[in-house]
């Protein structure tokens, strides 16, 4: 069996999104690291644990959870090599011994069997073509009794940079953008089915709880706007229109985002996300 066989999603993140990500990657923690504690908790990771980060990008969450299992273990798992060549330098950098990273698709891994305690993802679930088959391969990579814990984004009508997207379908074709039940940003907005699918997957005692935060997007609405539309998806809105529309989407965005200007001149959005936990059974 291919060690990836998502390529879909490997092409993506080894292309401009994932260049993109690698480069921005302060700004897209600026992001999301309020969701960081949260899921870190619910992990429930002790220092002895072995810990799994699944979509780890450039390796945030993976080193905090390092951090937080000094006499364990971290490994981040990520289909994107320029994101995992940012992570490797930053746990360099940062002195951390008990860290690895590794390239692969978690649908099919070949992880040793119970080698972990713990499971967590930021934002790295909500691509798998088939998600059952990967979690079930995560489920089979915890020990009994260990912990998957997860975020991903809620519904689209819960997260204001979606909003802001969404302002811009008079200009770019954005069509079917926020759509729940795909494999994409939004595939696991549905409390049901992410219970559905984790029950599937062998795993039990899930439990799925609103999480919310304000991320930094930029500092002044037209940073945060040319920040937005310089993203994979935003690249690839663009490419599909004239300079004229593209300079009327970035006027439109940043017109937008003014409304969401902090007094310290940073734009902040709402995000809204699940916090999810689902246990391998003990035996």
């Amino acid at each position: 069996m291919p060690d990836i066989v998502n390529t879909e999603q490997e092409k993506a993140w080894n292309g401009p999104e994932g260049a993109h990500w690698a480069r921005n990657q302060d700004r897209w923690n600026a992001v999301n690291e309020g969701f960081d504690e949260p899921l870190l908790d619910a992990a429930g990771i002790t220092p002895d644990h072995r810990v799994l980060d699944l979509g780890c990008g450039s390796g945030q969450t993976t080193r905090l959870a390092a951090r937080r299992a000094p006499r364990g273990h971290a490994l981040g798992l990520d289909l994107s090599a320029p994101m995992l060549a940012e992570a490797r330098s930053r746990a360099q950098r940062e002195g951390l011994a008990n860290i690895a990273f590794t390239q692969g698709d978690a649908q099919v891994h070949p992880f040793e069997a119970g080698a972990f305690d713990a499971a967590i993802s930021r934002y790295g679930v909500m691509f798998f073509a088939d998600p059952v088959a990967a979690f079930g391969n995560v489920g089979r990579a915890l020990r009994p009794g260990g912990r998957l814990a997860f975020v991903c984004p809620a519904g689209a009508g819960l997260n204001d940079w979606v909003s802001a997207m969404e302002s811009l379908r008079d200009v770019l074709p954005i069509g079917d953008f926020g759509r729940p039940g795909l494999p994409g940003m939004f595939s696991l907005a549905a409390p049901d089915r992410v219970r559905d699918l984790l029950t599937a997957a062998g795993l039990t005692d899930v439990t799925v709880n609103e999480t919310q935060t304000y991320g930094t997007w930029g500092h002044g609405a037209e940073d945060a706007a040319e920040f937005m539309l310089g993203s994979g998806p935003g690249c690839h809105l663009l490419a599909q229109v004239d300079t004229t529309a593209q300079a009327r989407a970035q006027h439109i965005l940043t017109a937008h985002l003014r409304d969401h200007v902090a007094a310290d001149g940073t734009v902040r959005l709402r995000s809204t996300s699940w916090l999810v936990t689902a246990d391998r059974p003990s035996h």
